[in-house]
């Protein structure tokens, strides 16, 4: 179960780079990215994934640094942030200056936590 967590949380960690790229490219051509939403609510649901695996894990009898956890959860603030702030915005631009400022805090966070899990094992 600890490999699937870590397979999981490579997926997490790509899709939320790929969502900021997609944020970027809505920024720079000033039009919508075809799929956007999909990668977005994509990279939100392996996140939700990885939290019940995580808390599995840890129901198993599996210890990890508290940091790791705390940072982990931590994460969803800047996931909910990015949906609220871009699924109300009506211009291009602004919704891929927003949203890239929530992902880019998402990734900085998940990467960390990644990092911990993989330094832990």
């Amino acid at each position: 179960m600890t490999n699937v967590h870590m397979i999981v949380g490579s997926i997490v960690v790509l899709l939320v780079l790929v969502d900021f790229v997609m944020y970027l490219l809505n920024f720079v051509r000033g039009k919508a990215i075809p799929y956007h939403k999909i990668v977005a609510f994509g990279a939100s649901g392996f996140l939700l994934l990885q939290y019940v695996i995580g808390f599995s894990l840890l129901g198993e009898g599996k210890r990890i640094t508290p940091f790791h956890v705390v940072v982990a959860l931590v994460a969803i603030i800047p996931v909910g942030a990015e949906h609220m702030l871009t699924g109300q915005e009506t211009g291009i631009r602004s919704r891929g200056m927003k949203g890239m400022g929530a992902t880019i805090v998402t990734a900085v966070l998940v990467l960390i936590a990644y990092a911990i899990g993989e330094a832990s094992n």
